[in-house]
């Protein structure tokens, strides 16, 4: 069985997340998309609802587990028996972050893969940091992110 795990802080997840889901889960048998939790990183969305946003985006999605970490991905992948880890690339200004973790990952265990897909076309300028500027700014978000998502941005307005 092939196994990957994509990994994201998905604050929040976003259709250019859901694209790389989509097609990562055609590649693999099972695909784990991870909530890495980063006490360093200051999130706008709890733990709790990260989770619940994938959960409701992937529920359709049989071959597709959501669960989290808050060590290292690449020994999450291990534990989970995943041979790839699946990385979003939407420019070259992500590259170079990319091949240093690759690197570092590959130190770390070389039995586990870096697989990198781009961005489909259309959706390269979709962060996370967008979405949520965006939000802020009174823009319509609803074609950039699942439904659940809008949804939970307005829950945190009550």
């Amino acid at each position: 069985m092939k196994i990957a795990i994509y990994p994201g802080s998905f604050d929040p997840v976003t259709n250019g997340h859901m694209d790389i889901i989509e097609r990562a889960r055609k590649l693999f048998d099972k695909l784990y998309v991870c909530v890495a939790i980063n006490p360093n990183k200051k999130s706008y969305f709890s733990f709790e609802e990260k989770i619940h946003m994938l959960e409701e985006a992937t529920k359709n999605m049989d071959n597709v587990e959501v669960v989290s970490t808050s060590g290292l991905v690449v020994q999450k992948a291990k534990e989970l028996n995943a041979k790839a880890i699946v990385r979003g690339l939407r420019a070259v200004t992500d590259f170079e972050f990319e091949f240093q973790l690759a690197a570092a990952n590959e130190h770390i265990d070389p039995n586990v893969e870096m697989v990198f897909l781009m961005t489909s076309t259309g959706k390269g300028f979709i962060s996370s940091s967008n979405v949520k500027d965006f939000y802020a700014a009174n823009v319509d978000i609803s074609s950039l992110v699942p439904s659940i998502v809008v949804e939970t941005f307005k829950s945190k307005e009550k």
